[in-house]
């Protein structure tokens, strides 16, 4: 849990309106490449150089937003103004902290201000787009193949078969801190603990998740990726070097750690390209030919925050697994006895 920054929830909008004003140009002014996604890297950037010449992209980092993944059914265009980017935030972070309110619905989980978890309460990457994903140009993700469809629909019988909390196998993964989505890749936000740590060395790439402690350690040395029949969570990735810009190629998922329904065979390639002091431009493209019928990317901001990271303990003293399935055969119990008394 990462504790810095730490601002109201009423502050919110404020601090974007002071974010956004200090980093997006004016409005009218179309986007730079190096802009589209961090105003604030709009010239042209020149990294500087670990002590083997890698560009440097180590330090702590952040890519907590808003933004979702695909692009609003009532939004036609690629870019906010600020104005409308402001808008965007606010409201977001509105519908975030309903959540937290006693009585209402979904379930409350807790207050994150409380815990210094809020998004507010921490550093943001400011971002124009209206939606991560760049292509599709529609900022969608791809129809499903016939493939796809089959499997999703075979995954939610399964589901069907047993409740939530009918056996420990029926929860999220994210429920039983086995793994989340930020740890990716791709790295995509959460709701909370959106950072990472990269240290390099020479012949490879260390990148600390924060989300469960999660660890990728890549190599640039060129060697091939392993035998089909290895497979891991996170995947297996393999990194080099264009020009400035660090590209990572990840095969050999477990498929258990789904992407959107996405199969065991998706394929991964992200890119790293430090465009300031503060920013790294953050993309990656998915392919997966039993899932979609086309890739598609995506573009997010990273933003240079304060670390250090400290652990994420989610198992650590974490009964609410344990609890949870109690409290279902508790009620079980209690449903039986009560249907009993009713029969005589």
């Amino acid at each position: 849990m990462n504790h810095r920054c730490l601002v109201p929830v009423g502050g919110l909008t404020v601090m974007m309106a002071v974010v956004l004003l200090a980093t997006i140009p004016a409005a009218g002014q179309a986007p730079s490449a190096a802009a589209r996604t961090n105003p604030a890297a709009a010239k042209v950037y020149t990294p500087p150089r670990t002590p083997d010449g890698q560009p440097d992209l180590q330090g702590f980092w952040t890519n907590t937003t808003y933004r979702p993944l695909e692009r609003p059914n009532n939004v036609t265009k690629e870019f906010y103004t600020k104005e409308e980017a402001e808008e965007a935030e606010k409201r977001a972070a509105e519908r975030e902290n309903t959540q937290t309110e006693p009585g209402t619905i979904p379930d409350v989980h807790y207050d994150f201000t409380q815990f210094g978890l809020d998004r507010s309460q921490s550093t943001f990457a400011p971002n124009l787009r209206t939606s991560l994903i760049v292509d599709p140009p529609d900022g969608k993700l791809p129809p499903v193949t016939a493939e796809g469809q089959k499997r999703a629909a075979d995954s939610a019988a399964r589901r069907a078969l047993g409740g939530q909390f009918d056996a420990v196998e029926n929860m999220t993964l994210g429920a039983r801190c086995l793994i989340m989505a930020g740890s990716g890749p791709p790295m995509l936000t959460t709701a909370y603990n959106n950072n990472y740590q990269i240290v390099q060395a020479p012949g490879h790439v260390m990148i600390l998740v924060e989300m469960i402690h999660d660890v990728r350690v890549i190599p640039l040395d060129g060697r091939p990726q392993p035998s089909r029949n290895i497979r891991q969570w996170m995947g297996i990735s393999r990194g080099r070097w264009e020009g400035n810009t660090l590209v990572v190629e990840t095969t050999n998922f477990n498929g258990k750690n789904s992407l959107r329904g996405a199969s065991e065979n998706m394929r991964v390639t992200e890119r790293f390209t430090r465009v300031a002091d503060n920013a790294i431009l953050y993309t990656f493209t998915v392919e997966d030919e039993a899932t979609w019928v086309r890739p598609w990317t995506a573009e997010m901001p990273m933003q240079k925050t304060e670390g250090p990271i400290f652990e994420h303990a989610c198992h650590e003293g974490n009964y609410s697994v344990g609890n949870m399935l109690a409290g279902a055969r508790a009620d079980e119990k209690r449903a039986d006895e009560n249907a009993k008394k009713d029969s005589k």
